[in-house]
């Protein structure tokens, strides 16, 4: 059942696209990947990596970083009073969601290894687990059409607004953690919630997450 409404909710979402189309894309994807990227070996020291752009490595053997020596950049004292904070699921859907913490942790997480880098600053190869951007609108009961999600956060004069692909969403490339490294994400990394964008530089990772919006946008 749970399958079903996944593979209707893509289909919905983007409308044209059919299943053959998100065949071929993938195989393509992988055919480029396996042309393009850069392997990491195990033990690469991350220093080697910070003129790098995360889109063109490969970092499947690259070991993850303590939470300890991860670096840190922007906005890191914001607090978050979790009796008021929402996250609010909104723009093109039918309807608008405003989730508590704990509703979030409800939902079935995504679990990915990905590589932040903050160009000539620092490398973090963290295990990130949050909530998958799909599953929230399709909870939200997302329109047709849609192409790209804004995150918006923290709410207030400091807040930052990144804009992704859908197709990044559906292929969980990005979503919103809420730990790392197998423990709740620290304060000063984004508490409650950061964005985690596979192939992003740091800079796109909002932290403080509050808002997304489901957006259609003509080309």
């Amino acid at each position: 059942m749970a399958k079903h409404r996944r593979r209707r909710f893509l289909k919905t979402v983007l409308g044209f696209v059919s299943g053959a189309f998100f065949f071929q894309s993938s195989l393509l994807r992988g055919l480029a990947a396996a042309a393009g990227k850069i392997i990491l070996p195990r033990g690469t020291d991350r220093k080697t990596l910070l003129d790098k752009n995360p889109a063109t490595l490969d970092t499947t053997h690259l070991d993850i970083t303590p939470l300890e020596e991860f670096g840190n950049m922007g906005l890191s004292d914001h607090r978050t009073d979790l009796e008021k904070w929402r996250l609010t699921v909104a723009g093109a859907v039918k309807k608008p969601l405003a989730l508590s913490f704990e509703q979030i942790l409800s939902i079935p997480p995504v679990e990915r290894d990905v590589l932040l880098i903050c160009p000539g600053f620092f490398a973090n190869h963290g295990s990130w687990k949050g909530v998958p951007i799909d599953r929230l609108l399709l909870m939200a009961e997302a329109e047709t059409g849609i192409t790209h999600i804004t995150i918006k956060g923290p709410e207030g004069t400091y807040q930052t607004t990144k804009r992704f692909p859908m197709n990044d969403a559906i292929s969980h490339k990005v979503f919103l953690a809420y730990e790392v490294n197998g423990r709740g994400l620290p304060e000063k990394h984004g508490f409650p919630l950061r964005t985690v964008a596979e192939g992003y530089y740091g800079y796109d990772w909002v932290k403080y997450v509050h808002r997304i919006e489901a957006e259609k946008i003509k080309e």
